[in-house]
């Protein structure tokens, strides 16, 4: 067991951790696991910089073999320069850990913080409960047979006390979205961002396009405010995130939201656990609870967040004689351009979608199927919903009443929506 891989060494401890044996399997690696394994357990472990994602753990040199598209050139903030060796050198100041460096480095020179491990002994006592929120982009992620049932009964194998799909909150802005271009959107050149779901197309209008700032529409992210309801419900609960994205680990630590998600593991890291402990999705039990909308469910690809607010806002104000005209970009490139585009005032539209991967959530980092098959399973599983917008959803109003909301409108009620709003302070 010489030069383990960063993937290799996590899967180990997870096993171990949930056998009991950590410590020791901890040691067997560092007298085996190569040169740099107590620098991967470290990181593996959740350990490091309690506010940084991203991290170097070894140089490399330009012989790397993926300097015409890696790292450097995938950095959305320039922060990767290489020194007069062509070793990676990470601007910390710069950087906003969105992880896709990580993601094309093949030599596992760069990697981000895994923070399951720690977790997994309050998984086992049972003594605080430990819900799962997963992202609209999971359906089919796991294989063909793995619905969200199965999803549900597998990650309560795991010792999650349920798993809560995150489209239901999703609805839930989509009022709030529908709400605020309703306000804000009065005349011809007015115009919102929407600030939901990526976190590297809010990265971008914060730290590289301030002026677009005040367009960004004042509501935290399907995952922060999912996670924030079941704490409201759940007082006592740890909330674990899972989705493609290694840049909600970023966001679930900045500080005006860090108090929504205790633990964000990816759709590779959970595929990665699962077979640790022999748990295959597919063949457990079924465990169905899900209503949300078709609006939410497609959030997790280009277009879907306009699409679900669009329709929304037609059912609930049909006679604002302005609807929405959206426009959506996808990637770093587009996003840059359509945002230059607006910046210059060569306006198109009235509502503006980013996302920051190929795709949408669906294309996000660390997905387990092809981007456009990924689109075709969300897209079928929305039309699988009873209802095309939250409007419709009973389920929906009857979450938003348990959370205090007896109207629709009292979205908008300042202190009551707290738990959906944040400031994007520049």
């Amino acid at each position: 067991m010489t030069n383990l891989t960063y993937d290799d060494i996590f899967k180990n401890l997870v096993k171990s951790a949930y056998d009991g044996d950590l410590e020791q399997e901890i040691e067997k690696i560092k007298n085996q696991g190569g040169n740099h394994a107590e620098a991967y357990i470290q990181y593996a472990t959740g350990g490091g910089d309690p506010d940084k994602v991203v991290f170097k753990v070894k140089d490399c040199d330009m012989n790397c073999g993926c300097n015409d598209q890696g790292c450097q050139v995938s950095c959305l903030m320039n922060a990767i320069d290489r020194d007069e060796k062509g070793n990676v050198v990470i601007r910390t100041g710069d950087c906003n850990d969105c992880g896709d460096c990580v993601n094309l480095c093949e030599h596992d020179c760069l990697v981000d913080k895994k923070e399951f491990i720690p977790l997994v002994e309050v998984l086992k006592d049972r003594k605080v409960p430990v819900y799962a929120i997963i992202a609209p982009a999971f359906i089919g992620q796991f294989g063909s047979e793995v619905t969200p049932g199965k999803m549900r009964a597998a990650l309560k194998r795991l010792g999650f006390y349920g798993m809560v799909e995150v489209a239901l909150f999703a609805d839930i802005l989509t009022f709030r979205e529908a709400l605020e271009f309703d306000a804000h959107v009065r005349k011809e050149g007015d115009f919102v961002l929407t600030s939901m779901c990526c976190p590297m197309w809010v990265s971008m209008v914060k730290k590289v396009y301030k002026q677009l700032a005040p367009h960004i529409t004042p509501s935290v992210s399907p995952m922060v405010a999912c996670g924030r309801g079941v704490k409201k419900m759940h007082p006592d609960a740890k909330v674990v995130f899972i989705g493609p994205c290694i840049a909600k680990k970023a966001e679930a630590k900045e500080p005006d939201v860090k108090d929504a998600v205790d633990v964000v593991i990816t759709f590779k890291e959970l595929k990665q656990i699962f077979e640790a402990v022999g748990i295959n999705p597919a063949e457990v039990e079924e465990d169905e609870k899900e209503h949300s909308s078709t609006g939410g469910r497609i959030y997790a690809r280009t277009g879907g967040v306009s699409k679900a607010v669009a329709d929304t806002l037609k059912r609930i104000r049909p006679d604002k004689p302005i609807q929405i005209k959206a426009v959506q970009a996808h990637g770093v490139k587009e996003c840059r351009k359509m945002l230059q585009d607006a910046l210059e005032g060569k306006l198109i539209a009235n509502f503006y979608e980013g996302m920051g991967c190929i795709g949408g959530c669906v294309g996000g980092p660390h997905v387990l199927i092809d981007p456009a098959q990924g689109t075709k399973l969300v897209n079928d599983y929305g039309e699988e919903a009873n209802s095309l917008t939250p409007a419709d959803n009973k389920y929906v109003l009857t979450l938003l009443k348990s959370l205090g909301f007896d109207e629709i409108e009292d979205l908008f009620d300042e202190e009551k929506a707290k738990i959906f709003s944040r400031t994007f302070n520049i």
